[in-house]
């Protein structure tokens, strides 16, 4: 049954957690062709027969919705109907899916061969299929899942066709459409494509709209798209993209529909595939262009092993129960539903807050595995020791591992450690799986940064690489690893604003402690999934969470640490100071040179520039601040917060910068950077 909201996150150690099932088991010993052309005959929405694609299109070119704005922009610039209305059947000639049953099997066929060769189990919850099954039947259905990888949308349409459930209808990006026969088979597998940015082009944007409501109307199949807009490069949840959601909860806010649940679902990789790929697009060299002779090249990947997957589908959310004393339906009956009308402050509040809580809900139900606490141990011992760096042994990495496992547990952790096998045996297969990262010698772990640059070898010329190369080599294993570290960032994220809010506050007193964990909260509200006007409840727990811990005594006035919670306010806090450090020298950088005619587009490479040399000089500690990603957030949190003005220069996006405010803001966020007090003692 679908759920009447989403998850609550004040206590989330009592969400029940379902069984997972192996779906490569059964592929391992049978017939991939008799599996690929089983008979496949999905039960549809209120038992519907299939709708033919070209059925579909003339449906979208005849809606009233279309016929409207073609009219209104005939006579806004003067064109002839008929040219306006060929100009958007070729819109959706361009964008449509054309499914076709035989392309589908063929894909069936070939992803069993690879899935089997990269992966050792794809784990699927049964009770999230049964919930889907019968929601796909009652109602229409919009797929939400979590993105971090380009394998998601194969795979969700691969399980579905597992299980005999109609395949989804799933918005892609035109990258796409340029590996010519790939992109055709994706568009007869149910892919749709759509433009990245459709700028002012109403015709456009409606010939889109009403293509995708028009299944949902019709429940021709499951819609799916991607809520936060593209993939993720470290494996954070994104701050969702509202422009589809709007669209899909249309029909129900405006009374074509009765309902519309939205299924969020969970994929969490053990190995990503792209690791290294992201990594370096986080620094600045651009991604390879999707390709079909791309695609052929990257096969190599097939010699590795990427471990498990586990995929989680969530509760079927009713936008209905959703909407229930948020939205007043009425106001769409003031205009013909073919009118359409810019939503209200209402309607856009509760659609982002709707997306906020669809998204925290695809975090609580990732599955972690050993390898992410390993990455964030191995992450804090590097940081705190870079130059006599020795890594950890053995037996100490999995004794604090062992402990950070059951204290992810205690803060609800959805942690897949298999308890019968002894934990030197999975921390062992752990390191074995990612060796890429790690370097093992003489039962010491450490990450393998010396490797990045290619060491020299006794008797061989030394390394020509420069500092910066190597820097750069060095940053790869590092965000890497970080990517591993982040996919546990909502399980104590909470706990780490406080902990630091506790570090950086004036006094022990409640209300000091909130204040600070306030400020966190909000400037890192472009970082992290963080939902609006939930800062109270985000203290509450994270005081339930410490202080059921036994790390903090919480009373009506003041915040005290236990004798005993020192060594989990540590951890917490050392999790949370990459990013503060990060935020702290794009202040300083601002501050120190940004000039008046800095752009947007010149922000990202000067910033990079600025944090190397800082890095090479020893004045910064995290390697992690390279992080493209990290640095368009703290610059987004510091226009959102006034400190950083956009103006009307020579160049579009010129940036005015607003010193005094950035440099009272570094020093909330701690002050000097850390290390560079240390080299001003030293001079």
């Amino acid at each position: 049954m679908p759920s009447n909201a989403v998850y609550s996150h004040r206590d989330p150690m009592l969400k029940k957690r379902d069984d997972f099932e192996d779906i490569l088991e059964e592929r391992r010993t049978s017939s991939d062709l008799r599996y690929a052309l089983r008979c496949y005959t999905p039960a549809l929405y209120k038992g519907e027969t299939p709708c033919q694609s070209s059925l579909l299109k003339s449906m979208v070119l005849q809606s009233d919705q279309l016929h409207y704005v073609i009219s209104q922009i005939s006579k806004e610039t003067g064109k002839a109907t008929d040219d306006v209305r060929d100009e958007a059947s070729a819109i959706l000639e361009e964008m449509a899916h054309s499914l076709q049953l035989s392309t589908v099997r063929f894909f069936a066929f070939s992803l069993c061969k690879v899935f089997k060769t990269l992966f050792r189990s794809i784990c699927v919850n049964e009770e999230g299929i049964q919930r889907l099954q019968q929601a796909i039947q009652e109602h229409p259905v919009v797929l939400l899942p979590s993105h971090r990888s380009y394998m998601d949308f194969l795979l969700m349409s691969y399980l579905l066709f597992t299980y005999d459930l109609a395949l989804p209808v799933i918005a892609a990006g035109m990258d796409f459409m340029g590996m010519k026969v790939i992109g055709e088979m994706l568009r007869m597998s149910g892919a749709f494509f759509i433009r990245r940015s459709f700028g002012g082009d109403q015709l456009y944007w409606t010939v889109f709209s009403e293509y995708v409501r028009t299944m949902l109307k019709i429940g021709y199949a499951p819609v799916e798209f991607f809520l936060e807009g593209t993939r993720s490069r470290t494996s954070k949840s994104l701050t969702p993209k509202l422009g589809l959601l709007n669209i899909v909860m249309d029909p129900f806010l405006k009374g074509e529909v009765y309902d519309v649940h939205v299924v969020p679902v969970s994929i969490s990789y053990e190995r990503i595939l792209e690791e290294t790929l992201y990594a370096r697009e986080l620094l600045g060299i651009p991604k390879p262009k999707e390709s079909t002779s791309g695609l052929f090249k990257a096969r190599k990947v097939l010699s590795e092993d990427y471990g498990s997957i586990h995929v989680y589908f969530g509760q079927p959310v009713s936008v209905r129960s959703l909407a229930e004393g948020r939205v007043n339906r009425r106001q769409f009956n003031l205009l013909p539903r073919h009118i359409s009308r810019r939503p209200g402050e209402d309607i856009h509040s509760f659609v982002n807050d709707s997306a906020y809580k669809l998204v925290r809900a695809q975090e609580e139900n990732m599955v972690l595995k050993p390898w992410v606490l390993l990455a964030s141990l191995l992450l804090q011992n590097h940081h705190q020791d870079q130059e006599q760096d020795q890594g950890m042994a053995v037996d100490q990495l999995t004794a604090q591992a062992l402990w950070l496992r059951d204290v992810s547990r205690q803060y609800g952790a959805f942690l897949h450690w298999p308890d019968h096998i002894p934990a030197s045996e999975v921390v062992s297969s752990s390191l074995s799986l990612h060796r890429g990262l790690v370097r093992l010698s003489e039962g010491r772990v450490q990450l393998a940064v010396e490797q990045a640059g290619g060491p020299a070898v006794p008797g061989e010329a030394p390394s020509t690489t420069s500092p910066e190369e190597e820097l750069l080599n060095q940053a790869v294993v590092i965000l890497s690893c970080a990517s591993y570290r982040n996919q546990a960032l909502h399980v104590f994220l909470r706990p780490a604003l406080l902990a630091s809010a506790i570090h950086t506050a004036s006094s022990t007193l409640k209300q000091d402690v909130f204040n600070s964990f306030s400020f966190l909260r909000n400037i890192f509200s472009n970082e992290f999934i963080l939902c609006p006007g939930a800062t109270v409840q985000d203290f509450e727990e994270a005081c339930f969470l410490l202080g059921k811990t036994g790390v903090l005594q919480v009373t009506q006035q003041e915040v005290l640490v236990t004798e005993s919670g020192h060594r989990t306010l540590s951890f917490l806090t050392n999790m949370l100071d990459p990013f503060l450090q990060g935020y702290q020298v794009v202040c300083r950088f601002l501050c120190e040179e940004a000039t008046e005619t800095l752009t947007e587009k010149q922000f990202i490479p000067a910033v990079r520039k600025f944090i190397i040399k800082h890095l090479l000089a020893g004045s910064l500690r995290y390697t992690e601040v390279l992080s493209s990603d990290l640095q368009k957030n703290s610059l987004a949190a510091l226009l959102r917060l006034g400190a950083v003005r956009k103006i009307k220069g020579v160049e579009q996006g010129t940036l005015k910068v607003d010193k005094v405010m950035v440099n009272s803001l570094e020093d909330t966020l701690g002050g000097k950077l850390p290390t560079q007090k240390a080299v001003a003692a030293r001079l």
